[in-house]
């Protein structure tokens, strides 16, 4: 931290094992450094951005330095102006560059404990920033109880002290303890230094230790509880309501316990140590004694208090914690309480408080008075468990609302939503058969073939991921059946899906190639349809605005998809290290925003990068993240990836027998049915004339024509060209040799097919012009970074009679910086400022500023307009 370097760290364990003397520890060893703290509260974890709204106060004032996307919408997040609805990790790249600000006065220390209470954006929100700490002199803590997860962030787990630890702890403690007190204090804390401290006051006290072997922290909390016994009337009062309340609020707090006339015990409750007010806020000795203060009251009792928060708390300014007491404060339905809970959802919602929505929405539909509401409620905390991806809640409420509904439109969105669920978890079938079902519930409705040929879309678009000919019959045999289907757009590219899955190219392919200049086709399917119908460039250029969009905007939810789209057109375009680049981004995102398919689709790029670098651990390790959570029901487009990847190791070590094993047995099934098998046809071309087994090429040449003539495209054609000189189908393969090499859409291709020239021509004695076309692939592998194919080359090379090339000076250059630090450099060769780079690259403008330190040196630069008369493309 003191370094200007930055790190994050979790801390967990179970109550009272540490975690806060830790990180109060840490606080009274920050030295120069500002601290800023925080815990979570266990109500305050229904109201969204609560927690980072404590945690951000002291920056405020400095607002007005973000970029306006990333200022409004964290005024809009922490309610300081008109909701925003903003993407949630646009909030967190506007929290990562307000902390970044402030850490330029100095190290910046923030604590976060109990952070198993966040309310969930709040968490979301930190973890984000936690996974980005690089280079802002900034130490981000947690202290949580098990549960709470922070992945990417490194972690310590606290357990028990042994029995040398507790007995030296309790001597110093208790040092006058009897003998055989002190044993029995030993025995029943187990361990926990929270149990020894407390245990060995109640053993010294009035009371005596409990009895029995109760289970740690049931054990803790008993003795908490006999302590507030111990208690005033008045003073057990207060210890609820502020249990109750939660926040900390002691004008709050004061109100209540003056209106329930039990203000007076508050003084009592503070001098036993249980609770401590230092300014305007009142917090408990531990969390546990929250727990035992609340729990211990009678339930009549509670009601009473919430009622009495509730009325002190009414008004606008806290409308959502009014709502929350009056809930809490009541036993049975009551509508005008569901109300009241579902405006704060809305409230919520418009915040992208989705996780507070579902809860307020799931608690209005218990307090609901008739079935109706109940439904239509336990619906839309559905669609916002959906929003804020708890899968295991969202399935709950489902089944739930289920029961319930009765309205087509209603229960046709619930299914919709179950659809994306089962799409997330790689449950494809089933999306398509809840899809199919709402299209279907919708279909007697006024305007239904909208509304109909959307879902059906949806499912269209899962059984192309599928790679399921039967299944994409399906949905096009429930579109047929639409009045008005055949004039629909949407039934035009339901049809064009299934011509693709069944082999159809002759009519796929321009209906695909038609969509890219169609204004009304949604633009983040695009790039899809352009990969699918093999115009990489196109392809290339429409992915990258689609995520230049996304950095505008902030919509990270939406990156991952442009990014996995950006990295396949990069690899076919033979651009490896930006293809490396958008997929180690995209992976990142997918991680943060938990997208399954999109976080296995970037391990396959990957896997398949790692290959033709000759990588083999790294390939394999990527490829078993690509291809381990499809074990039971494949994503045909991104398990193509991490299979194509394993056959391309084997194929670039000359391994043809397993190539051919892999990729005929991928070509039999879903995987068959994509562009990448068209791609990967010509690997099992050259690995069956390697063997000399001509039959085994015959399959996958049929496949690759088909396509190549419907297609008609330079660099299929010229792939083509290519197996037909491999396979000798006429008696001049050097015409096909020469038609194979003139293409240069796609390099690394084109490098192939000088390869296997070379090599023709070197065992035709033609040692001069094999030199050329072996000098030309060994070159461009390695611009390109093939480093496998670049060794291959440069072996045939040799063998011709001449030495291996030297590497190109200027991607020299470029082969040191990191990926990372790649991409800063050609934004800012660009003019762009740091905070500008920052905001497009979700990261914090420090850390900008360290890779332009470290990226100047290795280009041999030192300033920023040298960048643009280098070659970093």
């Amino acid at each position: 931290m003191r370094s200007g370097e930055s790190g994050a760290l979790h801390i967990w364990g179970e109550p009272g094992i540490g975690k806060s003397a830790l990180l109060e520890y840490a606080a009274s060893r920050s030295d120069r450094a500002r601290v800023l703290r925080i815990a979570g509260v266990e109500s305050e974890a229904e109201l969204p951005y609560a927690a980072l709204h404590l945690l951000l106060r002291p920056a405020l004032h400095r607002m007005d330095a973000l970029a306006a996307p990333q200022a409004d919408a964290l005024r809009g997040a922490l309610g300081l102006t008109g909701a925003a609805g903003a993407d949630r990790f646009l909030i967190g790249l506007a929290a990562l560059t307000l902390l970044d600000e402030l850490a330029g006065d100095g190290p910046l220390l923030c604590l976060v404990d109990d952070a198993h209470w966040l309310d969930g954006p709040s968490a979301e929100t930190m973890v984000f920033v936690a996974r980005r700490l690089q280079h802002e002199g900034i130490a981000l803590i947690f202290g949580a109880r098990p549960g709470f997860s922070a992945p990417g962030v490194t972690e310590l787990k606290l357990g028990d002290l042994d029995r040398e630890s507790a007995s030296l702890i309790l001597d110093t403690q208790a040092p006058r303890l009897p003998w055989h007190l002190r044993d029995r204090v030993l025995a029943e804390a187990e361990g926990n230094p929270l149990a020894l401290l407390e245990l060995q006051h109640l053993a010294t006290g009035p009371t005596t230790l409990p009895t029995g072997r109760l289970p740690l922290p049931q054990r803790i909390q008993d003795a908490y509880q006999r302590r507030i016994g111990e208690l005033s009337h008045p003073a057990q009062a207060v210890l609820t309501i502020a249990a109750a309340e939660e926040t900390g609020a002691l004008d709050v707090i004061l109100r209540t316990a003056d209106a329930l006339g039990v203000v007076d015990g508050l003084d009592e409750a503070e001098a036993a140590g249980l609770i401590r007010i230092i300014g305007p806020v009142v917090t408990f000795r531990h969390p546990l004694v929250r727990t035992a203060a609340y729990q211990g009251t009678p339930f009549s009792r509670r009601l009473a208090i919430h009622r009495a928060l509730a009325a002190v708390l009414d008004g606008e300014r806290d409308a959502d914690r009014h709502a929350w007491h009056l809930a809490a404060a009541s036993p049975g339905p009551d509508e005008s309480v569901a109300a009241a809970l579902e405006s704060a959802a809305g409230r919520a919602r418009e915040r992208s408080g989705y996780a507070a929505a579902a809860s307020a929405l799931a608690r209005a539909a218990q307090l609901s008075e008739g079935d109706t509401e109940r439904g239509r409620r336990l619906l839309a905390a559905t669609q916002a468990a959906a929003l804020a991806g708890l899968a295991g809640l969202q399935e709950s409420l489902a089944e739930q609302a289920e029961r319930l509904l009765t309205d087509p439109y209603q229960r046709a969105a619930l299914n919709s939503v179950r659809a994306e669920h089962a799409f997330n978890m790689g449950s494809l079938h089933t999306a398509v058969d809840l899809l199919i079902k709402a299209a279907e519930l919708t279909t007697p409705l006024p305007g239904a073939l909208d509304r109909a040929a959307a879902l059906l879309a949806q499912a269209s678009l899962a059984a192309f991921y599928a790679g399921d000919p039967g299944l994409s019959r399906r949905v096009h045999h429930c579109f047929a059946q639409l009045a008005g289907a055949p004039g629909h757009p949407g039934f035009t590219l339901v049809t064009a899906t299934l011509d693709f899955l069944v082999g159809s190219l002759d009519k796929a392919l321009p209906e695909f190639r038609a969509r890219l200049t169609d204004p009304a086709a949604a633009q983040e399917h695009l790039a899809g349809y352009a990969i699918a119908a093999g115009h990489f460039g196109v392809a290339r250029d429409l992915a990258a605005a689609q995520v230049e969009a996304c950095r505008t905007t902030g919509r990270i939810g939406a990156a991952p998809m442009a990014l996995a789209q950006l990295a396949a057109a990069e690899l076919y375009l033979g651009r490896l290290e930006k293809g490396e680049s958008a997929a180690t981004e995209g992976l990142r995102m997918a991680e943060d925003t938990g997208q399954s398919h999109r976080v296995a689709h970037h391990h396959g790029v990957l896997a398949w990068i790692a290959a033709v670098r000759g990588e083999e651990e790294r390939c394999r390790e990527h490829a078993a993240r690509d291809l381990g959570p499809f074990a039971v029901e494949l994503v045909s487009i991104s398990a193509g990836w991490g299979v194509w990847a394993l056959a391309m190791l084997d194929l670039g070590y000359g391994r043809w027998e397993a190539v051919l094993d892999r990729l005929a047995t991928a070509a039999r099934g879903p995987i068959g049915h994509q562009v990448s098998a068209v791609c990967f046809a010509a690997d099992e071309i050259e690995a069956a004339v390697r063997l000399g087994n001509a039959d085994a090429a015959v399959v996958p040449f049929e496949r690759l024509r088909r396509w190549a003539e419907a297609a008609s495209l330079p660099w299929s054609d010229a792939v083509l060209a290519r197996c037909r000189a491999l396979l000798s189908l006429d008696d001049d393969p050097e015409a096909h040799f020469t038609a194979a090499v003139s293409c240069a859409d796609r390099p690394f291709e084109q490098a192939r097919s000088a390869l296997v020239y070379g090599e023709w021509l070197r065992r035709s004695r033609r040692a001069s012009d094999a030199r050329t076309q072996l000098r030309h692939a060994a070159e461009t592998f390695t611009l390109l970074g093939a480093t496998l194919w670049a060794g291959r080359a440069a072996a045939e090379l040799r063998a011709a009679g001449e030495t291996t090339p030297t590497r190109a000076a200027g991607h020299d250059l470029v082969a040191q910086l990191t990926g990372q630090e790649l991409q800063v450099v050609r934004l800012a060769a660009t003019g762009a400022t740091n905070k500008e780079i920052a905001a497009k690259l979700f990261l914090s403008p420090k850390t900008v500023g360290h890779h332009l330190y470290r990226a100047f040196p290795k280009l041999g630069v030192t300033t920023r307009t040298e960048l643009a008369r280098l070659q970093l493309t």
